[in-house]
């Protein structure tokens, strides 16, 4: 641990450049030639006589989002808002592309600082992909309540990019691209002189609104038909649990079939992208709905006191700056109604991270994240810690499920807990 501490940290704290003229150019020659050839349409919307500065608020399902919105703010400049890892062994590159760091699922108030350094001193487009990670059942992700308060506080126009196909074409338990077609919403939500008349739940209704999606909806209105032979593999990463028997973690998947390992049930999914069991009732031809149903799962054992997650020896990356991972070895993870907690002891220094359930709204996750397994990952300001358990087959998504679900039930609480004190 002594070694880790005299890490060179990432500056958080640079204020961001301005997208670099040549850069710019470099980035449309390698977004146009990829949306083209995905057949990219956007509806623009309320988007008549907009100029910079403004803030875009992005739907997130592939990396390909990031092309799509360099064609769609075409010909302006942009500042990103980039995770941490994506600057790895790129620092200065995506610095003078104008990429602003952050670290996922962390109250950064330096971030305020930068974004309001884009939109009032460079009077350019901000980029925000605020659900913070991929869709993992092409459904809208949850989105922080902070958003508002932003927008009130920056006191700019808001456009909302709301992207579909790009999670059919690559979701992120399978990126192998299945070639679907591209279509993208951008619109105008809120004017610059109607934030003063709104106040911030409202200002997140309206963003709320804005960033619905379905992608297997979206699939099945719009008649594509999706003929990759692995279209299912890697689905029960997403789907863990069987409604059939409701054992979690001995699902599988290959081709376009999934299966429960304890009871033996199988379903097939369609070139419409719909689920339907080879024998007996189909419980979910949604995938959508079966993936709500394992939140509802989670929600129950945690109003029950019974959620809960351990495993002894996770082993813990570290990620201080752009330069790469750090092997810091084994912890125990535990995660339960008192939240994260990751404890061990690294280079011979005592070792520990606590995150409170209304610290995190929710949290990333990978499914096996360059060929080392499927990971959680926990952020400090200073750090990021990617975080693989070794315990057989583990639900991640289970996990970020209930982080999720621990901060609606912990915020539920204090709400009780306040308006029994005001009687």
């Amino acid at each position: 641990m002594k070694k880790q501490k005299q890490v060179v940290r990432f500056d958080m704290k640079r204020l961001p450049f301005r997208q670099n003229a040549v850069l710019t150019v470099l980035a449309w020659i390698l977004s146009f030639p990829e949306v083209w050839m995905r057949g990219l349409r956007i509806r623009k919307v309320n988007m008549k006589g907009l100029k910079p500065p403004y803030i875009m608020l992005n739907t997130h399902m592939a990396f390909l989002d990031f092309k799509v919105a360099t064609a769609a703010i075409f010909p302006r400049r942009a500042n990103n808002i980039v995770a941490i890892d994506g600057f790895i062994g790129r620092e200065w590159l995506l610095r003078l592309v104008g990429c602003i760091c952050k670290r996922k699922f962390t109250n950064d108030f330096v971030l305020v600082r930068q974004i309001d350094h884009v939109l009032k001193k460079n009077k350019d487009i901000l980029i925000i992909y605020p659900e913070a990670r991929y869709s993992l059942a092409g459904t809208t992700a949850v989105l922080p309540e902070s958003l508002g308060k932003l927008v009130k506080l920056m006191n700019v126009p808001v456009v909302v990019l709301n992207m579909h196909g790009h999670y059919l074409n690559s979701p992120c338990w399978n990126l192998k691209k299945r070639g679907v077609p591209v279509r993208a919403d951008m619109t105008q939500i809120i004017r610059a002189d109607e934030i003063g008349a709104l106040d911030y739940k409202q200002i997140n209704d309206r963003i709320g609104a804005a960033f619905y999606y379905d992608e297997y909806r979206w699939q099945k209105d719009n008649h594509i038909r999706i003929k990759h032979k692995d279209n299912a593999k890697g689905l029960h990463k997403v789907l863990y649990k069987c409604p059939n028997c409701m054992t979690e973690n001995k699902m599988n998947s290959e081709g376009v079939k999934l299966w429960c390992g304890h009871c033996g049930k199988e379903w097939v999914m369609s070139e419409l992208g719909e689920l339907s069991a080879v024998s007996g009732r189909t419980e979910f031809t949604h995938v959508p709905d079966w993936y709500e149903f394992e939140r509802a799962e989670v929600r129950r054992e945690i109003e029950l006191g019974t959620y809960g997650f351990s495993d002894e020896a996770v082993i813990v990356d570290s990620l201080p700056n752009a330069k790469g991972y750090i092997r810091l070895g084994e912890a125990r993870l535990s995660h339960g109604m008192d939240g994260f907690r990751l404890e061990g002891e690294f280079g011979g220094m005592p070792f520990m991270l606590r995150k409170t359930p209304e610290s995190m709204y929710s949290c990333h996750i990978e499914y096996d994240y360059f060929g080392k397994g499927d990971c959680i990952d926990l952020s400090t300001i200073e750090d990021t810690y990617y975080i693989y358990p070794q315990i057989g087959n583990v639900a991640v998504t289970k996990i970020a499920l209930a982080t999720e679900e621990l901060y609606k039930y912990d915020a539920l609480a204090q709400s009780a807990v306040i308006k029994e004190s005001a009687v």
